[in-house]
């Protein structure tokens, strides 16, 4: 065998090789200092079935860094045990195999190794696998059928291992094939490693006709199927199997268990989450911390946040998984404060952790909250991911934030910092949409080499809610054109368009296709859009009779023919409208409001008064009027004789120079303007001179 990797002789390499010359036990003591916990093991995971009772080797089992290893490699040659197969075949699993290894120099070991066996060999495809470069991991699987080397049936799980890393298939493919070759096809375990890749890559139906043609299975076979089919959103057939797995002989075991709570989690299915619970209770199956974050993932998605509480509670060893699960539930369910809570209480946060708490902000309609977060988070130091920016993103869209979804989009993108893709252009697109640059949407969505649905609603809903009626119905028609098949949102965006551009027949047309064509059932905004267009365009008898034909109530919708009454001045409607609403929600100011506003323009004073008597009765008290700017990046909020913000003076004399100068202009405020401001500063006092 060739010298391998023979140190230099200088200062470093001498006191390595005097170490070396002591006594192991007093070696063992030198090697101490290099190590924070000197008795823990490596996580290198090799074990052997043969005893070693080398004192060197004895040592290596221990080693903890690689200069320990290169320490331990250098007494090794000095008294020429590297010189065997067993003693080098160590130092290439330890660098190629712990978690503190270095695969590149096990490369460089390898080359120096006259005859690697199997298990070197083995070792070294093992390795790359590990370290994520599987193309040279499979290089060393194709020397070995090249030079002939005998194989065994570890060679080809760990190609196998290494071919799920590839994009394509054709890499596992063609090591399928050499098992069948080499007679290899009815061992158990190559059996379970192509159960496990096939599943591993989505191919679910090769890893189910591999599982029903394995006549033997153990509990590594069901649990690979089982959990192929949860990997990729089967969980029915995933609970199926599962079922069948105990009518078997073999036992589930603590991997098998975490993948079915998986599907629990994936369908919400509480009552057998619940039964799974029991039955790992019953069968006394090893309570980890893995299955207890399992566990308690399953009752957070599923809704059980008062048992995921006490598993919480209860668990010995809690990890930033364990806290991020109970964050995100709470966030998920609106329990914000909770949420918070939790946020800052957890001993160390990662980047889910955060993304948790500003999707939580983001989804309950605090957008503020939100945008603070991520930027806390951006100060701390955090990488954000592609789930950061579509959370922040949304929040962008609902405050109207351009500026900052700007700066997202030069800092990430531009700037190469995270990946363009699908999810996160439709995230740019709704962004730039509902912030009003129609244009930068447009640019990103024409420029996608991929679209899907949201793609396209995204784009439709954009183009709607600002007037673009045309724009929106010709790019509604290209995606039916080109086979995507619309949804809800989708007919949302089209019957806005129509109702915006005051197209009636063109909207009747849609409303009708939607069940027509589509086998979509019309629901609450569907119709609101509808009253809505009749409503604009003054067919107010047409809204009102498409509302009795409705199969459900809707606040949205007869709040639309309140609003039509309200521009056409139909009084009687109006009273008809406001008198419904008020049935369905008693407590909202906005209609008692609006329908004094109607009242008031009609000179109907009486009326007026019965209202505001009604909302003193009843104790309500009329929302003040809010408003949010943002300037340089920072948010500015205003209530109605708001006087809590430091230039409150200058904003009050610069607003009523505005006021003074529309008068000027002959530019007052119509009437229901004026009312809005009375009621907004006496709370519904209407007097009769209005």
């Amino acid at each position: 065998m060739k010298p391998l990797l023979p140190c230099t002789q200088n200062s470093t390499s001498l006191l390595f090789l005097s170490a070396f010359t002591l006594k192991p036990q007093v070696v063992l003591h030198f090697l101490r200092p290099f190590s924070s916990i000197s008795t823990r093991r490596p996580k290198w995971n090799s074990t052997t079935n043969v005893i070693i009772t080398n004192p060197t080797l004895l040592i290596m089992e221990s080693c903890t860094t690689m200069l320990q290893l290169k320490q331990i490699q250098a007494r090794m040659t000095v008294n020429g045990l590297i010189t065997h197969t067993f003693p080098v075949s160590r130092v290439v699993a330890f660098c190629a195999l712990a978690d503190i290894g270095d695969v590149n120099y096990a490369h460089e070991l390898f080359s120096q190794i006259e005859k690697p066996n199997t298990y070197i060999w083995n070792t070294m495809i093992r390795g790359y696998g590990k370290a994520k470069i599987p193309t040279v991991g499979f290089w060393f699987f194709r020397r070995m059928v090249r030079e002939r080397v005998e194989m065994d049936r570890r060679s080809f799980v760990f190609a196998l291992k290494v071919c799920e890393q590839f994009c394509a298939i054709s890499e596992g493919e063609s090591v399928h094939c050499r098992i069948c070759k080499m007679g290899f096809s009815s061992d158990l375990i190559v059996q379970n490693g192509l159960v496990h890749f096939y599943a591993e890559r989505g191919c679910l139906d090769f890893a189910r006709k591999m599982f029903d043609g394995t006549l033997v299975k153990d509990v590594v076979t069901w649990t690979s199927i089982i959990d192929g089919y949860v990997v990729h959103n089967f969980s029915d057939e995933a609970l199926e199997l599962f079922n069948l797995m105990l009518l078997s002989d073999v036992e589930p075991n603590e991997v098998t268990m975490i993948a079915v709570l998986s599907a629990c989690s994936l369908k919400g299915e509480l009552s057998m989450g619940k039964s799974i619970h029991e039955y790992i209770q019953k069968k006394k199956i090893s309570w980890s911390p893995n299955l207890q974050n399992a566990m308690l993932d399953m009752y957070v998605k599923c809704g059980s946040l008062v048992t995921a509480r006490e598993i919480f509670d209860n668990m010995k060893n809690k990890d930033v998984f364990s806290w991020t699960s109970m964050v995100n539930g709470y966030a998920k369910f609106g329990e914000l404060e909770l949420a918070r809570k939790f946020f800052y209480d957890m001993p160390v946060r990662n980047v889910i952790s955060w993304n948790a708490m500003v999707a939580g902000y983001s989804q309950n309609n605090q957008p503020k909250e939100a945008l603070k977060l991520f930027l806390d988070m951006v100060e701390a130091g955090l990488a954000a991911t592609e789930n950061t920016l579509v959370c922040v993103l949304s929040a962008c869209g609902q405050l109207g934030s351009l500026d900052l979804g700007q700066w997202i989009h030069h800092y990430y993108i531009h700037q190469k910092r995270i990946q363009f893709s699908l999810i996160l252009e439709n995230a740019f697109v709704d962004m730039y949409a509902k912030c009003g640059s129609l244009h930068a949407a447009a640019t990103i969505f024409n420029e996608m080499v991929e679209r899907d649905l949201v793609s396209w609603n995204s784009m439709i809903t954009g183009y709607a809610s600002h007037g673009h009626a045309t724009k929106a119905l010709v790019l509604f028609e290209q995606m039916t054109q080109l086979g995507f098949r619309p949804d809800e949102i989708t007919f949302v965006g089209v019957l806005s368009a129509c109702s915006h551009g005051g197209l009636v027949s063109e909207g009747q047309d849609y409303f009708k296709s939607m069940k027509r064509n589509f086998g979509i059932e019309p629901k609450v905004e569907h119709y609101a859009c509808m009253i809505d267009l009749y409503g604009r365009i003054g067919q107010l008898e047409e809204a009102y009779e498409l509302i009795a034909k409705m199969p459900m109530e809707s606040v949205a919708a007869w709040g639309a023919l309140l609003n039509a009454c309200r521009m056409h001045g139909n009084v009687e409607l109006a009273k008809v409208s406001a008198y419904k609403l008020l049935e369905l929600d008693p407590e909202d100011s906005g209609i008692y409001s609006l329908l004094a506003n109607i009242l008031a323009h009609e000179g109907r004073w009486g009326d007026v008064r019965m209202v505001r008597s009604m909302m003193r009765e009843r104790g309500v008290k009329k929302s003040p009027g809010r408003s949010l700017i943002e300037i340089k990046g920072e948010f500015h909020d205003f209530l109605v004789a708001d006087e809590s913000h430091p230039q409150s003076e200058e904003i009050y004399r610069v607003s009523n120079q505005i006021f003074l100068l529309c008068k000027l202009e002959d530019c007052m405020p119509n009437d229901d303007k004026l009312i809005n401001f009375h009621m907004d500063c006496d709370e519904l006092q209407v007097s009769e001179e209005f």
